[in-house]
């Protein structure tokens, strides 16, 4: 009889502990604020000058609010990443939230299809992170007419119908790499070789991180040699690579997308030519963060997905309680490499090791 009690308590006492460190964990979470932005003003230009704000969300949502994310695909961390900002504020201020996601950049009229179903089946708001930075534009304008306020999250949407960016410049991420490397390689040192992989042609963020990416090695000793387009599935980004390598043996560098740098470090090991060429992200993911800690890719810059995630959650609340909102916010950008990778905040960046893809917050 003793030892059963004993067993019960013993029982009890760690359901107890159980409890409150789910509590603990959860009142840390809550604390991600307030968090360091930059505020672009006037909103929806990039190039409209940025003030430095501390980000500060609403505690509760006043109701149940229905809100509907919608992403390009979840084959990648980095949306993993937004997944458990969007998820983790949804559920810190108490609002439902569906996610849907449409395989991939090709897949266009699918994401418009999805986001069409949410409106049907009673979406108060949409935060959307886009296939397309024109592509979504007739969309936005109805939804717009119906009084649906949409969020543009992580990649751009060009109509002036949104309400709202939680975003960042995906051109100063581009720019921000390829300084990086310009800086090592200054005008008058002997050229550098590099393949350059952007993403998939025709999102906006491929696009502005194109753009920056040239911009910054425009005086510098830097020679693109190859420029490769295609989808962020890891099979689609190592095959670029392969072909690259094959026509230009000489290459110093790879740098393109966080699923181009984490599929190369394995294909540069397999021809043996780790210690030839070098790797470098203009994006950061779980893989990025690991091959940087093993020496294995140089660097990359973080643009906080998990803090964008869960601002365009706030925004949305904030815009459906008709309460004052930041209309165009992003975290600040800065690079990621061996001198910094063990002090950075990671929470902002990656989501935890044990999160799984979540599609629904009720």
């Amino acid at each position: 009889m003793k030892s059963t009690f004993s067993r019960w308590i013993v029982v009890i006492t760690g359901a107890l502990l159980l409890a409150v460190y789910a509590s603990s964990v959860f009142a840390a979470e809550a604390k991600w604020y307030p968090y360091p932005v930059q505020v672009w003003d006037p909103p929806f230009n990039m190039d409209s000058p940025r003030k430095n704000v501390e980000y500060v969300p609403l505690e509760k949502a006043s109701k149940k609010w229905n809100i509907c994310v919608s992403f390009p695909h979840m084959k990648d961390a980095y949306w993993l990443a937004v997944d458990y900002g969007v998820v983790s504020e949804a559920k810190r201020q108490g609002v439902k939230m569906q996610l849907v996601e449409a395989g991939g950049y090709t897949n266009l009229s699918k994401q418009i299809s999805q986001l069409e179903d949410c409106i049907a089946s009673g979406a108060n708001a949409l935060v959307i992170g886009s296939i397309s930075l024109e592509g979504l534009n007739n969309f936005v304008a109805e939804a717009a007419k119906k009084g649906i306020p949409v969020v543009d999250v992580i990649n751009g949407i060009s109509s002036p119908a949104v309400s709202a960016k939680s975003l960042v410049s995906f051109g100063e991420m581009g720019y921000k790499a390829g300084e990086y490397l310009a800086k090592l390689h200054p005008k008058g040192t002997p050229p550098v070789k590099v393949a350059w992989f952007p993403g998939p042609a025709g999102a906006g963020w491929v696009e502005a991180g194109n753009k920056g990416f040239h911009q910054s090695i425009a005086n510098s000793a830097i020679e693109v040699v190859a420029t490769k387009y295609g989808d962020t599935g890891k099979e689609v980004q190592m095959k670029l690579v392969e072909d690259t390598l094959e026509a230009n043996p000489d290459i110093k560098y790879v740098v393109g997308t966080a699923v181009t740098a984490e599929a190369s470090v394995g294909l540069l090991r397999r021809r043996n030519l780790q210690n030839k060429v070098k790797i470098m992200s203009y994006y950061f993911t779980p893989g990025v963060y690991l091959g940087i800690t093993r020496g294995e890719i140089m660097a990359g810059p973080t643009d906080s997905p998990v803090i964008q995630g869960r601002i365009a959650i706030d925004q949305a609340v904030r815009i459906l309680e008709k309460k004052s909102y930041l209309k165009h916010v992003g975290p600040a950008l800065y690079i990621v490499d061996s001198k910094n990778i063990k002090t950075f905040q990671k929470g902002s960046s990656l989501a935890p090791d044990d999160f799984k893809p979540t599609f629904k917050v009720d």
